[in-house]
């Protein structure tokens, strides 16, 4: 017999005996993400990158953050990622190189505390494990600032030294040789 039906139902009938295959399934997924992207105005060019986040929670999930960390992250009043964060978090976290750009107070401070926080894993008594250089005294406080309530908790020691003199009296005189 003939079977009769509207264009729309073809398309369904088309539609449902069609499975989707992996190919499809991944390009849906790139479009969702760049839709994402484009949403936050987030611009970023490389190749193999990590999806962005969308969420602080999605850090405790796929990256397995500190707890201690994620809570700070949540005293600190921190709710929703800032674009910079979106994109850097997971790209470090990948142990990827990144050149980011963003507006003053932005919270990029954030967006590299966190991976270096979680990949240094928890303190060691071995010196100095990582170093952050400041152009100013100023961006030197805020990022020390910054850094401490992050690690609250946690164990790490963070320091700042601005005056060779005063870091040979509090780490000891041949600091800048053993470390």
């Amino acid at each position: 017999g003939i079977k009769w039906m509207s264009s729309l139902e073809a398309k369904f009938e088309d539609a449902k005996d069609k499975k989707p295959t992996a190919e499809k399934l991944e390009r849906l997924r790139r479009e969702k993400i760049n839709r994402f992207r484009n949403k936050h105005k987030i611009n970023i060019q490389g190749t193999d990158l990590p999806d962005p986040i969308a969420t602080f929670e999605q850090l405790q999930k796929e990256y397995k953050i500190q707890p201690k960390i994620m809570e700070n992250i949540q005293a600190a009043g921190f709710q929703v990622p800032t674009p910079i964060q979106m994109q850097a978090i997971p790209v470090m976290l990948h142990g990827r190189e990144l050149l980011a750009s963003a507006p003053t107070g932005s919270g990029k401070t954030l967006a590299f505390c966190i991976p270096l926080l979680t990949h240094l894993k928890q303190p060691r008594n071995k010196g100095f494990r990582a170093l952050i250089i400041s152009p100013t005294r100023e961006l030197a406080s805020q990022t020390h600032r910054e850094l401490v309530k992050l690690a609250e908790g946690t164990g790490f020691r963070i320091h700042m030294i601005h005056k060779a003199a005063e870091a040979a009296k509090k780490f000891g005189p041949k600091s800048s040789k053993k470390f």
